[in-house]
């Protein structure tokens, strides 16, 4: 099958999703500057909800990209992490609205864990669909940024009882990490060009 029609579904979910997050954010009735303080806990989870979701796009894109054609099984996979990115604007409002109470905290790092284990179950489907020695695979390769921010993930859940506050602050790690540019996909993709 060919990709055009999962990344253009993608891409309007993800579109959908930071919509839904914006809504989110309440104009005060006040017109004080001292109105948009309470709003400040709100637009902060907001901000790195953002980020997160930008991440995915961005990173999805790359996927795709690298990526000639798909199955059955990655539509499926696909559709497994567009569900858990669909629960990102819930979980940013519940924490915001919280002002970064534990168990919101730890939840929103629940669906982020969740999300990074459905982008890798999507990365290695792809992987087995294209083969082992595909560009994709070598692109994609031991994945140690994926498997680090699962940790990360997976150890702020339970921090989040402890300290919300060092909890969010692993989460915004993890988002540095993935700002930082992977350009492994991009050079395989150009490689792949250059080759007759």
């Amino acid at each position: 099958m060919h990709k055009s029609r999962l990344e253009a579904f993608s891409d309007g979910v993800i579109a959908i999703i930071i919509t839904i997050m914006v809504l989110e954010l309440r104009a005060p009735h006040d017109v004080g500057i001292d109105a948009l303080r309470p709003l400040i806990p709100v637009f902060l989870s907001y901000v790195l909800s953002f980020v997160f979701i930008a991440i995915y796009w961005n990173n999805h894109h790359h996927l795709l990209q690298a990526a000639e054609r798909v199955n059955g099984a990655i539509l499926w996979a696909n559709v497994h992490l567009l569900f858990w990115l669909s629960l990102v604007p819930f979980v940013t409002g519940w924490m915001g609205e919280n002002h970064f109470e534990a168990v919101p905290v730890a939840l929103y790092g629940g669906v982020l864990l969740m999300c990074g284990v459905a982008y890798t179950i999507l990365c290695r489907t792809l992987i087995a669909h294209h083969g082992a020695d595909s560009a994709l695979a070598q692109a994609v390769g031991s994945d140690r940024k994926g498997k680090i921010s699962l940790a990360l993930y997976a150890g702020a859940v339970p921090l989040a009882f402890a300290s919300p506050p060092l909890a969010c602050a692993v989460y915004v790690v993890v988002a540095v990490m993935w700002l930082i540019p992977d350009r492994r996909i991009e050079r395989r993709i150009a490689t792949r060009s250059r080759t007759p």
